[in-house]
């Protein structure tokens, strides 16, 4: 499995400077596992919605936009019983019985393409943008085991990184634009970096973030002497190694605390797969883009953020983002699209897991962590 994680990481970053590669990416991704195909769907807050998936499971998709859309009994189910609030890895057992599974019209659907069990990772691209992977399995195969569970959640944690890119492309066409000058127009701050971590490229809005912590000396990006420099220092010596396993790191979010004392610069360090195609020569001495986004202000913090600084599944970290920004719990519920109670029972497991009992202490908790 090893070999066919580091070929899908690999293929994940290698889509996000060309959105074209995603249904590569997600087939690569279902190899892990031996299985079928991915789906990659996500909607955005302004209503905008969309689906990529592995060319293996086309007919799939296309029956499930044209019939199944409104009709998915584990998505119903999910919705209904919290279950991707509470977990980050959600599977058949967690939203149905054995039972439905049997004798479910939605099931019986997905027997007609020769399929059955799902490995559902949620993702957070963007803190407008709720997301998702899907790995489906052949209806002859078992149900999808614990360490099978870790090994889809580990990639849909670097779909997320590579999406924070591919996505701001997508907006920008790049199809009909060249790279470098749609990258100057992204709105965020990008460096590209070649395999001795020396800066190839930096964008206007990644040169104007010296105030943030981030400079570009002798060829070099420079991080001001924070508590987290050794981490993200560490972080892109992995990506840019020649190392397939070692450019297959974690996928966190990190953070440039400001001297300051004002909200944190997060970022997003992504691995960049070297090839041979035209497009790819734009990028030849590439091996990794950092990303550098400063944070919304005056709006709740990115729930990826928020996740992996406090510990949290992107569920619970949704509903942590908008109360400790402000909201009610009512109120976050109605933005989440769950249930009030769904959204407290979160939020009591929240304030166990970060050792806080009231909003008022979440957010400062928050303040201090994550939107300082």
């Amino acid at each position: 499995m090893q070999d066919a994680f580091v070929a899908a990481v690999e293929a994940i970053y290698d889509a996000a400077p060309e959105p074209s590669r995603w249904p590569i990416a997600l087939q690569a991704i279902a190899d892990v596992t031996g299985d079928v195909g991915t789906v990659l769907s996500y909607q955005r807050d302004d209503g905008g919605f969309g689906a990529i998936g592995s060319p293996s499971i086309d007919a799939l998709m296309r029956e499930y936009a044209e019939t199944w859309g409104g009709r998915d009994l584990r998505a119903l189910r999910g919705v209904e019983r919290g279950v991707f609030i509470a977990k980050d890895a959600v599977t058949d057992r967690d939203v149905v019985s054995e039972h439905e599974m049997d004798t479910h019209p939605f099931y019986g659907m997905l027997a007609r393409h020769g399929l059955r069990y799902f490995a559902g990772i949620p993702i957070s691209p963007d803190p407008h943008i709720v997301a998702s992977i899907a790995v489906q399995r052949a209806i002859d195969r078992p149900p999808f085991s614990d360490d099978e569970m870790v090994a889809v959640t580990r990639l849909g944690r670097h779909c997320e990184k590579a999406l924070r890119l591919s996505l701001q492309l997508i907006n920008l066409k790049i199809a009909e634009q060249g790279l470098g000058e749609a990258l100057g127009r992204v709105g965020i701050g990008v460096f590209v970096l070649d395999s001795l971590a020396r800066v190839l490229f930096v964008n206007p809005a990644g040169a104007a973030l010296k105030e943030y912590g981030l400079s570009v000396s002798n060829d070099r990006l420079k991080i001001w002497a924070c508590p987290e420099r050794g981490d993200i220092e560490a972080a892109i010596e992995q990506a840019v190694s020649s190392q397939g396993a070692a450019r297959a790191i974690a996928a966190r979010s990190m953070v440039v605390s400001r001297a300051d004392g004002q909200r944190s610069l997060a970022l997003h360090i992504l691995p960049v797969a070297s090839g041979d195609r035209p497009e790819e020569r734009i990028l030849t001495h590439a091996r990794a883009i950092v990303l550098a986004i400063q944070p919304d202000i005056g709006g709740p913090p990115d729930p990826a953020q928020v996740r992996d600084v406090l510990g949290l599944t992107l569920g619970e970290a949704r509903v942590a983002a908008l109360v400790g920004s402000g909201l009610a719990p009512r109120e976050a519920a109605v933005r989440l699209g769950i249930g009030e109670e769904t959204a407290r029972t979160a939020l009591k497991r929240v304030f166990s897991k970060v050792g806080v009992s009231r909003q008022s202490e979440l957010t400062a908790l928050l303040t201090r962590l994550v939107l300082r």
